[in-house]
């Protein structure tokens, strides 16, 4: 059992520590831009949107930062923008090259908006085009999954958002990101075998639904639509654990799982109720609590979390006999 996906996992901590050294510089120049606009637009697609989203939950709950998130296409056809508009537009994309998210940055150019690209591509279209380019420091990731794209633009974002934020507690948060190569180090040791046993106890299965709050909610976008259906081949849907109690509430089932993302945000309340839900029907949950793992910040809860799920997804491919880094149609079927 050698699949790529290995490898790049177990380079995540190396990216990481590479992006914040070579990158200072830009990721800087970016936060101070942020101070002056009255907007702040993030735009990307797959697993790049679902680092946007947790960026922009965990802001919301803690900030007064005005942001706004779109898919490249939709963003293309926002009538809302004005050209000259007091703004910045920053579009996240492993290749550099996504098809609609490259459009949208050249609307946003188009408009006068000042637009950042974070690439793990130094010769793509979009470092090239953006006014500024974050390069991440990933190397030539070719495992579907892009786990060091998503953890390296995932900590970029918090750096360039957070450190000029009204955060109470930004400074412990961005101490505590900067620590981030080291905790994911251990994780990627500690968690593996449990999550290989839950793979195993769950191959069978062939649909999950994912729920999380807050950032959480990010990460549970990212689990059922690249992890699950991408990386293993499984069926998943994406819920705003406050939204379980509306619709997924009726049609719930002993034989479909659930899994939860926890932190104990304030939020979390919510998703508390449906854990508790769950557990009185005698539902299959797997539950993925924050504290299990690691004593941080917990709005820096994907960073951690996405470590053990990466596991799972990875067994949960392999005891299916699938390749978790292959594709059957991205980048083969043109669309």
């Amino acid at each position: 059992m050698a699949y790529k996906m290995y490898d790049e996992m177990m380079e995540q901590p190396k990216a990481l520590r590479k992006t914040f050294e070579l990158e200072a510089s830009n990721l800087d120049i970016v936060s101070q831009k942020v101070v002056d606009v009255d907007k702040i637009y993030l735009v990307g697609c797959g697993s790049s949107i679902s680092t946007c989203y947790s960026v922009r939950d965990a802001l919301r709950m803690s900030t007064t930062m005005n942001i706004e998130v779109f898919s490249g296409y939709e963003f293309s056809y926002n009538k809302y923008l004005v050209k000259g508009e007091n703004s910045i537009a920053i579009f996240t994309s492993q290749s550099g090259e996504t098809a609609d998210t490259l459009a949208a940055l050249r609307k946003a150019n188009d408009y006068g908006i000042y637009t950042v690209s974070i690439s793990n591509e130094p010769d793509s279209s979009m470092v090239k085009e953006a006014k500024t380019a974050i390069v991440t420091r990933g190397d030539r990731e070719t495992a579907i999954l892009g786990t060091k794209t998503y953890i390296t633009q995932l900590a970029c974002l918090y750096e360039i958002l957070f450190k000029r934020s009204d955060y109470e507690n930004k400074d412990v948060l961005l101490s505590q990101l900067h620590e981030m190569p080291d905790l994911i180090e251990d994780l990627l040791i500690s968690c593996e075998e449990d999550n290989k046993k839950l793979a195993e106890e769950f191959k069978d299965e062939e649909i999950f639904y994912c729920l999380g709050s807050g950032p959480n909610f990010g990460l549970s976008y990212k689990l059922a639509m690249t992890m699950f259906m991408e990386g293993a081949i499984k069926h998943a849907c994406p819920l705003y654990a406050a939204e379980f109690r509306h619709g997924l509430i009726e049609r719930v089932e002993k034989d479909v799982p659930i899994v939860f993302l926890y932190s104990d945000f304030d939020s979390d309340e919510i998703t508390q109720k449906a854990i508790d839900f769950s557990e009185n029907q005698e539902l299959k949950i797997i539950n993925y609590k924050l504290s299990d793992y690691a004593d941080v910040d917990k709005l820096l809860s994907p960073f951690i979390l996405v470590i053990p799920l990466e596991w799972f997804i990875y067994y949960l491919a392999h005891f299916n006999n699938e390749d978790p880094g292959a594709t059957r149609h991205i980048g083969k079927v043109r669309y």
